[in-house]
């Protein structure tokens, strides 16, 4: 059997004629326009026989041939006890966690560590078969490195509920971060699209194409090289308070990848940022009641504060 990776080509449409090679490369063979752009950035896309890069522009009937990607393989979910993962809340429906740092929601290629779902099947419980294989049950996420709370679905009706109002932006998500410096104004809203870092694979940014993204935040309070803020995310775009607070210049305490100061990480013992779902309210799918939960700051974050409130008097 040959191991040399598949190419396709297709000759571009007229009706595609000035369009960018990401954006035609979507369209014409079915990727997402994020994994379209990966394939242009890592040499795998030509046009004619030469080179393009995903910004450029095709023209019809040119031949755009495509190394297509391999075909990913299954991910498989180990059942593994997460330690300090707290159950909040138990129903028939669902079981709302308090995720510990450090912990991903579910398997992901590349990853080798634990999982809301691995932990919670070692633990014995059952969740929904609704979603992708490797994410049954999980219908929101957090990152790695931010702690808080999750729901995951156990029923099938809970998932399409649960889904349906992260979909419609009705679910009161509440998360309380340690910025740096002081925000001016002390509330507000950043409303600024999010996509794919221009340069860095593994980073998000604030770009003109990217998805609609909306952060509201409140001062609760104020130190004196940092503040304290309440945020209500109305979006939930992957990294989006980080990658706000950090255009906004006020990066997490602690986010290194966002630009946060490295001196003032380790003086704080963080190695992480400083972020946590403290909060999270819906109606319940079983009949529609409106439920909240709440959880304390994880120990790294509470001793940072408790650190950064000292210098402050």
């Amino acid at each position: 059997m040959s191991t040399l990776p598949e190419t396709r080509t297709l000759p571009v449409p007229d009706g595609l004629e000035g369009e960018r090679v990401d954006a035609a490369i979507a369209r014409m063979f079915g990727f997402s326009r994020t994994k379209a752009a990966e394939l242009a950035a890592s040499g795998k896309v030509s046009i004619d026989g030469s080179p393009a890069m995903k910004s450029d522009r095709v023209h019809g009937g040119a031949w755009l041939e495509v190394e297509m990607p391999a075909p990913p393989q299954p991910v498989q979910i180990v059942a593994e006890a997460v330690e300090g993962m707290v159950i909040v809340h138990d129903d028939d429906d669902l079981v709302v966690i308090s995720k510990p740092v450090g912990v991903a929601a579910h398997p992901s290629p590349g990853w080798t560590g634990t999982t809301v779902i691995g932990g919670l099947a070692a633990a014995g419980y059952r969740i929904s078969t609704s979603g992708a294989a490797e994410r049954q049950g999980i219908v929101h996420r957090l990152d790695v490195g931010t702690s808080g709370l999750m729901v995951v679905a156990k029923s099938e009706r809970a998932y399409t509920l649960l889904k349906q109002q992260f979909r419609e932006r009705v679910v009161d998500k509440r998360y309380h971060a340690l910025v740096q410096g002081h925000p001016d104004p002390m509330s507000g809203t950043i409303d600024a699209p999010i996509g794919r870092h221009p340069n860095h694979d593994y980073k998000w940014a604030v770009i003109a194409e990217g998805k609609p993204s909306v952060t509201h935040y409140d001062l609760i309070e104020a130190f004196r090289h940092a503040s304290l803020l309440d945020i209500k995310l109305e979006t939930g775009r992957t990294h989006q308070i980080r990658v706000h607070m950090s255009a906004h210049r006020h990066p997490c305490v602690g986010d290194l990848t966002y630009g946060a100061d490295p001196t003032l990480s380790k003086r704080l013992g963080l190695s992480r940022q400083w972020l946590h779902a403290v909060k999270l309210g819906f109606e319940h799918p079983s009949d529609g009641r409106w439920v909240e939960f709440e959880s304390a700051y994880a120990d790294d974050l509470q001793h940072a504060l408790d650190v950064v409130r000292e210098d402050s008097v």
